[in-house]
């Protein structure tokens, strides 16, 4: 990836690497171009061969690989990025440390409870209206229907495949891509409103369920992208991301006890 020499003071004494336009542009494509044609050409020729509840199956089978190549890009970018796959440098290289008082300098602590007002605005999403879509793709209609539940009623195979792939969405996969790699680097290109235009390649890369870009675009920018630069530390997006693998998992877990 080609860096630009322009980068804010707080990046360039973390050394991290800046990215041009174009650069960014590339990790954002490379990222979701996987997650469309799975979901839009690769699904729905699989689907007939995975017997009943097939679009499902395929969705979450062809998404989980788009959300596990994300993890494998990011590490790997890092890697050559910094010459190393050491922890403590893949560390720091993606944001993986407490967040920071801006005044103070502070780390952790209790500046640890800034998530909360961000989960309940995350949470909010879920009011803003969603375009017009098949209720077949939609993951919420399809566990609240009769056919849905059955098919999850004891299934834990399904189970523990659907949980992989919503923590690679929320921990290993969006985030630590999007927050961890992207966010920092974009910081030369877009400044302290590097959060903006992360939230808008953010939204626009949910082609694999376009009907949620409003809400990404509105609520998760802020609660996302905003908070983890505002806070310097990827793990305030992971974690109020993260709530709503918790909110899910629950409502799974208890449709395969049920």
């Amino acid at each position: 990836m080609t860096p630009t020499n322009g980068m804010t003071n707080a990046t360039a004494a973390e050394n991290i690497t800046q990215l041009s336009p174009a650069a960014i542009i590339g990790v954002w494509a490379a990222a979701t171009a996987p997650m469309g044609i799975g979901a839009w050409v690769i699904a729905p020729q699989i689907k007939d061969s995975l017997g009943d509840q097939g679009l499902l199956k395929a969705l979450v089978i062809t998404l989980t690989a788009g959300l596990v190549w994300q993890f494998v890009l990011a590490v790997t970018l890092v890697a050559i990025e910094q010459r190393s796959a050491r922890w403590s440098t893949v560390r720091e290289a993606l944001w993986l440390r407490a967040p920071r008082n801006a005044k103070t300098g502070r780390r952790g602590g209790r500046l640890w409870w800034i998530v909360v007002p961000f989960v309940f605005l995350f949470a909010a999403g879920e009011m803003v209206p969603s375009l017009p879509h098949p209720d077949a793709r939609d993951f919420g209609v399809i566990i609240e229907s009769d056919a849905g539940q059955a098919f999850l009623s004891g299934n834990w195979k399904w189970f523990v495949i659907v949980m992989v792939m919503f923590i690679f969405n929320t921990m290993l996969g969006e985030e630590l891509l999007f927050r961890g790699y992207l966010l920092p680097r974009m910081e030369g290109a877009f400044g302290d409103k590097a959060w903006v235009a992360n939230g808008v390649l953010f939204g626009l890369y949910h082609v694999h369920v376009p009907w949620v870009i409003p809400a990404v675009l509105l609520i998760d920018t802020f609660a996302l992208a905003y908070s983890s630069q505002r806070y310097r530390s990827a793990w305030i997006g992971i974690i109020v991301h993260s709530a709503q693998t918790l909110v899910l998992g629950g409502l799974l877990l208890a449709l395969v006890l049920k």
